[in-house]
């Protein structure tokens, strides 16, 4: 079996963090969000794996992967989507690569806490046309939706006005190779793309058995900033104590810290579950639950928690604690010195900020 990573999205939710990077490679809880997806996908007995890249992202997702390909077991081939027209579209960019072999696709931007191995198992034991799976969701209108007769699914619709359920599509799929055949023949949905919810209506039609499954334990879309700090304390809350780097004497690690190899902590408290990368520096500040520092950041006599600091920011300086940000690549976060008293901002395309 083979497994369809799809990191050829723009992310447009997310910005301003992905107008130079995509999503798939914003890291939480200290690795990119695509690593969990490969380490899934892996977990569930998957031979080898395929990543949809667009010209915008293939750069970025192959950088995700150095030091790391090298130590997943299993080959990884890049396939270019020229211009994302939906995720069936994907598929069919990807049919040469994937021949006729059953493969899982999967959505490179989700994340789930226990893995997908459930659902290549049902469907490599029941044989049905494909497994979907499942999350009950508040909003569902925002989501593609699922009627369902015990397991078999009977109708999916798109981002419905009326949803028939809140059972949302999650995002993973296990596919029979008669898939390749409903997508040759799809129509441009309304929204002008080629959707997959279409694509698995077409089996049903067909008479193909399509399996609905729930998933177990929690499932995140990081759409939004919110979704990525959730994720990011989701998964910080399964660490353990480890500490590689440097810690000076009159620091304090308190509860699952982790300081990784490189990292340097000087005169500061972290209060776990925290992790500070490789490469970084915490100095005379103080770092609060639920919060990732990565490669190469620093934080110099500031306070934060509950956030995310990408590689090499730097928050310096800060006289109010920082709470629930996202801090990307190379962002720099400092307090004014001198006069006039006045906030300083350089912002980027649909940012965000709070001032007290």
């Amino acid at each position: 079996m083979k497994g369809l990573i799809l990191a050829a999205g723009r992310g447009t939710r997310l910005r301003p963090l992905t107008h130079t990077r995509p999503k798939p490679v914003i890291r939480v809880a200290g690795r990119p969000i695509i690593h969990y997806a490969i380490k899934n996908l892996i977990d569930a007995g998957v031979s080898r794996v395929g990543i949809v890249v667009s010209p915008a992202t293939l750069t970025d997702v192959r950088a995700a992967y150095n030091g790391f390909e090298e130590s997943i077991g299993v080959g990884i081939d890049y396939i270019l989507q020229e211009q994302p027209q939906g995720l069936a579209h994907a598929v069919s960019v990807a049919r040469d690569w994937l021949g006729e072999d059953d493969f899982v696709l999967y959505l490179g931007d989700n994340l789930f806490e226990r893995g997908i191995v459930d659902f290549v198992d049902s469907f490599r034991e029941l044989q049905p046309q494909a497994v979907v799976a499942l999350a009950q969701v508040e909003n569902p209108r925002q989501f593609g939706v699922a009627e369902v007769d015990g397991e078999e699914i009977r109708r999916l619709v798109e981002k419905p006005k009326t949803p028939p359920s809140n059972l949302a599509v999650a995002g993973v799929y296990v596919f029979s190779p008669r898939i390749h055949e409903i997508i040759a023949g799809l129509e441009p949905s309304a929204r002008g793309e080629y959707e997959i919810t279409d694509a698995i209506q077409g089996l049903i039609d067909g008479g193909g058995k399509v399996l609905g499954l729930p998933i177990s334990g929690w499932w995140k879309d990081t759409g939004r900033a919110e979704d990525l700090l959730d994720a990011n304390r989701l998964l910080l809350s399964g660490l353990e104590r480890k500490v590689d780097g440097e810690v000076s004497d009159c620091s304090r690690l308190i509860g699952p810290v982790v300081v990784e190899e490189g990292a340097r902590v000087l005169g500061s408290t972290v209060v776990g579950p925290a992790l500070i990368a490789s490469g970084s520096l915490v100095e005379n500040a103080f770092v609060g639950p639920f919060t990732s520092v990565g490669p190469e950041a620093v934080v110099r006599d500031s306070e934060v928690e509950y956030s995310i600091l990408a590689d090499r920011a730097v928050v310096e300086g800060v006289k109010t604690r920082l709470q629930e940000c996202v801090i990307g690549v190379g962002a720099w976060v400092a307090s004014r010195q001198g006069l006039p008293k006045a906030h300083r901002l350089v912002l980027g395309d649909e940012s965000r900020v709070e001032i007290g």
